[in-house]
C-alpha cells in the first residue's frame, strides 16, 4: 500500500510540472485531490487496513495531500499573475482619455448669450430670492390680480442670513456658465421693504432692478434659474432657465422688438426659420404677442409635435405696460420698450429634437455624450 501511495505521489508531481495554464492546474486538483480523486479514494481506504497500518500511511498520505494541495495553488497564482501582467505592445495606439463637455443647457444659454451680445444686449444677474414687490407688484400684478394664478410660486417662511449671501452672490457673479465677454451688472437682493418673499417664478423682475438704478437708453437680457410649483413631466419642471430680455430707449416701436426676434431666431435656428407673432396677454406688455416659428420637425408640412399646424410655439413679448414705467420713475410719455421672455429648455428641446425635459437634469451620460 506504501508503494502504491508513492506511485500516486510521483505521477501527481509528473503532471505538475508539466501543467501551464490554469485549466491544466485545476484539472490536475480534481485528478488527484477532488471528491473522486486518486489521493482522496486511498486516504478513504485506509480505514479497512489493518490497525498497525493505519497510523504512519494516515500520515504519509495527508502530507502528500498537503504539499501536493500547496504547490497546486503556487502555481494557480503564479499563472493568474502572468495572465494580468501581460507583455506590452508599445506600437499599440493609446487610449484617449474621457473628456467632459458643457451641459446641452449650458450650451444653448452660451448660443442664446452670444447673438443677444452681437446685437448690443449686455448680461444682468438678478436674486433667485426676490419680494413680492418686484415679482408681481411692479410688473402690473397687484395682490388679486388675476395673472399671478398663472405662476405657481414658492413662497418663503423665513430667510435667514445664510440665504441671503448666497443670494447676493447669485447676483454679484454673472453667468458662470457663459463664455461671452458682454458686461456684467449686479443687482442687491430686498431692496424693497415687503415681508413676503419667494422664489422668482420668471426672470422679468430684473428688468425692475436695472430701471431703477439706470436711464434709458437701456438694451439688457438676464438668464438665470427660475422656480414655479409645477408637477412634474415630460414638459413641466419646478425648476427651469429663462432668458428674459429689453430694450428702453425714446421711439423704440413694436418693430423694432420684432426685427430683434427675427435676427435672433434665425440666426439660432437658421436663416430660413419662418417666424410669426401671435396676439396674447401678458400683465406687464401691452400689446402682447407669442412668438411661433415654423415646426423644425415637419417644416411647416404638420405633424404630431406641432398638433398639426405647422408652427412651435418659442417664446412671449410685447411692448412694455406703461405701469411699469410708472413703478419705476421712468415718464412713459417720453420712453417706451418692449420685453421678451422664453423658457431655455424648451428651445434646447426644439433645436435637438428632445421630447422629454427630465432628460436635461437626470444626469445619463448615454444621454449627455450626444451633445
Amino acid at each position: 500500500m506504501e508503494e502504491r501511495l508513492k506511485r500516486i505521489k510521483g505521477e501527481a508531481r509528473r503532471e505538475l510540472d508539466k501543467a501551464k495554464t490554469l485549466e491544466d492546474l485545476e484539472a490536475l486538483r480534481v485528478k488527484y485531490l477532488g471528491r473522486k480523486g486518486a489521493l482522496i479514494l486511498f486516504i478513504r481506504e485506509i480505514g479497512k487496513m489493518p490497525k498497525e497500518m493505519r497510523p504512519s500511511l494516515g500520515k504519509l498520505a495527508n502530507e502528500i495531500k498537503k504539499t501536493l494541495n500547496q504547490k497546486i495553488e503556487e502555481r494557480k497564482a503564479k499563472a493568474k499573475e502572468r495572465r494580468v501582467l501581460a507583455p506590452l505592445d508599445l506600437t499599440l495606439p493609446g487610449k484617449k482619455p474621457s473628456l467632459g463637455g458643457l451641459h446641452p443647457i449650458t450650451q444653448v444659454l452660451n448660443e442664446v448669450t452670444r447673438i443677444f451680445s452681437r446685437l448690443g444686449f449686455r448680461i444682468v444677474q438678478g436674486p433667485e430670492i426676490e419680494t413680492d414687490y418686484y415679482n408681481f407688484e411692479a410688473l402690473n400684478m397687484p395682490p388679486g390680480h388675476p395673472a399671478r394664478g398663472m405662476l405657481d410660486t414658492f413662497y418663503l417662511e423665513k430667510v435667514t442670513s445664510h440665504m441671503i449671501r448666497i443670494n447676493r452672490g447669485i447676483g454679484e457673479s454673472g453667468n458662470r456658465g457663459s463664455s461671452s465677454p458682454s458686461h456684467r451688472f449686479s443687482v442687491s437682493p430686498f431692496q424693497h421693504s415687503c415681508s413676503q418673499l419667494l422664489l422668482r417664478s420668471h426672470t422679468s423682475p430684473v428688468q425692475i432692478h436695472v430701471m431703477e438704478k439706470e436711464k434709458p437708453p437701456i438694451r439688457v437680457i438676464s438668464l438665470g434659474k427660475v422656480y414655479r410649483y409645477e408637477a412634474v413631466d415630460a414638459s413641466h419642471l419646478p425648476m427651469f432657465h429663462q432668458v428674459e430680455g429689453f430694450m428702453v430707449d425714446e421711439g423704440i416701436s413694436f418693430s423694432h422688438l420684432k426685427g430683434v426676434l427675427e435676427v435672433f431666431l434665425n440666426e439660432l435656428f437658421g436663416p430660413k426659420t419662418p417666424v410669426r407673432f401671435r396676439p396674447s396677454f401678458f400683465p406687464y406688455t401691452e400689446p402682447s404677442a407669442e412668438v411661433d416659428i415654423g415646426c423644425l420637425i415637419c417644416k411647416g408640412k404638420g405633424c404630431s409635435v406641432c398638433k398639426r399646424t405647422g408652427w412651435l410655439e418659442i417664446l412671449g413679448s410685447g411692448m412694455i405696460d406703461p405701469s411699469v414705467f410708472k413703478a419705476v420713475g421712468y415718464d412713459p410719455e417720453k420712453y417706451t420698450g418692449f420685453a421678451f421672455g422664453m423658457g431655455i429648455e424648451r428651445i434646447a428641446m426644439l433645436k435637438y429634437n428632445i421630447n422629454d425635459m427630465r432628460l436635461f437634469f437626470e444626469n445619463d451620460l448615454r444621454f449627455l455624450r450626444q451633445f
